[in-house]
């Protein structure tokens, strides 16, 4: 019986192993992304992309960029901010920008501008 017993506990517990391991594999799979919110003010904007790009490379945004257009501050923030979130290791926290980003699930990229 303590034999049985060992066996039923020991096949538990790779079944527990493999639904843990299954649903991080999952979650890890989903890739996310963090986005302006386009209800954001300019200003917040403006702070959130200056801070991004004073921690993390912003050139694909510069003139001649692949993220350079369209020329307008929602989508040069969006970029920035993805740019931070995604090099700070895509935790909702690192998305938060004061209220002003969302995290998405689906990719932004667009054109030459890919969203990492």
């Amino acid at each position: 019986m303590a034999r049985g017993g060992r066996l039923l506990i020991l096949s538990l517990g790779l079944v527990l192993l493999y639904f843990v391991s299954g649903s991080v594999a999952a979650a890890a799979a989903q890739k996310t992304w963090c986005v302006a919110k386009p209800s954001a003010s300019n200003d917040i904007l403006s702070l959130n992309l200056n801070y991004a790009c004073s921690q993390v490379s912003c050139g694909v945004i510069q003139k001649g960029g692949p993220c350079y257009y369209p020329d307008n501050l929602v989508s040069r923030a969006a970029v920035a901010m993805n740019l931070y979130y995604a090099a700070n290791g895509r935790h909702p926290w690192n998305c938060y920008f004061n209220n002003s980003a969302l995290v998405v699930q689906s990719d932004p990229s667009y054109g030459s501008c890919t969203y990492y």
